[in-house]
């Protein structure tokens, strides 16, 4: 289905992946900005609410799976593009009429000398304004590119793309609604400090006190003052705040998780001696 506005794509095709997990709220917005493109897949992890419905009226290519991981349930998604090129689109995120203009474009001229991906800048839309600084904007993230030319990594949160080729820029932007109330930081908070500290257990599982007290110091420093997140008012404290509360909680629960196994360690080795 064609969007009012934007040119049909011609011999080279696009298809769009979106991963959801209980995405009611944004499905509809998100899809609804790429009904351009020539196949919206969307790989849904088994959502107790209405998203699935709602995903099926935009689009016939609704997967239902269990949720594997960020990097393999996209990689999932890849592996069934059919377009030429792909686009990965998180739920929350919309595509601008800029953004759709350009990708147009670029992938209708594209020729063998050029990127075989691009970034896309993302402006952060918190709490119903576009957040500027503090780090918040560009926040470039490499979204397009041929298929067959890259695939996600596996790891707990913040998944990488591993691109096989030379990566370009694109200007267009990408609309992200991260966080529309403060409660919202709340229902991720949870899940993404747990899943940020068992990555960073990979590396290390000792943790500081002076990490735990200093290291969010630093990012509120680095988020208000160096990158000018002062320039946002109000916003700019309040996201400034709540990074540095993530990485009080993720230093905080990669002691927990250490202790536990140390308990755990300790116990089976008492269990292992013979009175």
């Amino acid at each position: 289905m064609q969007k009012e506005g934007h040119k049909p794509m011609s011999k080279v095709s696009l298809s769009t992946i979106t991963i959801t997990k209980n995405e009611e709220r944004n499905i509809e917005g998100c899809l609804a900005s790429v009904r351009w493109v020539d196949q919206i897949i969307v790989v849904d992890a088994e959502s107790s609410d209405q998203t699935q419905a709602l995903a099926r009226r935009l689009s016939p290519h609704v997967l239902v799976r269990p949720w594997v991981g960020y990097g393999p349930q996209k990689n999932y998604g890849i592996q069934q593009a059919t377009g030429d090129w792909i686009l990965i689109l998180d739920a929350d995120e919309r595509v601008s009429p800029e953004l759709a203009g350009e990708i147009q474009e670029r992938i209708a001229s594209w020729t063998s000398q050029d990127p075989v991906a691009y970034s896309l800048p993302r402006r952060n839309i918190f709490y119903g304004a576009w957040v500027r600084w503090g780090g918040a904007y560009p926040d470039r993230q490499i979204r397009l590119f041929q298929r067959g030319k890259a695939f996600y990594n596996d790891v707990e949160i913040h998944e990488n793309l591993i691109v096989d080729g030379p990566i370009g820029r694109l200007e267009g932007f990408l609309e992200h609604y991260t966080e529309r109330q403060i409660v919202d930081h709340f229902r991720k908070f949870s899940i993404y400090i747990t899943l940020a500290a068992k990555e960073q257990g990979k590396s290390t599982s000792t943790v500081r006190w002076w990490q735990l007290l200093l290291n969010p110091l630093v990012t509120f420093v680095k988020k208000y003052g160096l990158k000018q997140g002062f320039r946002d008012g109000i916003r700019g404290v309040i996201y400034a705040g709540f990074a540095s509360m993530y990485t009080f909680g993720k230093y905080a629960k990669l002691w927990e998780l250490g202790a536990v196994d140390a308990r755990k360690s300790t116990s089976e080795n008492h269990e292992g001696v013979s009175p």
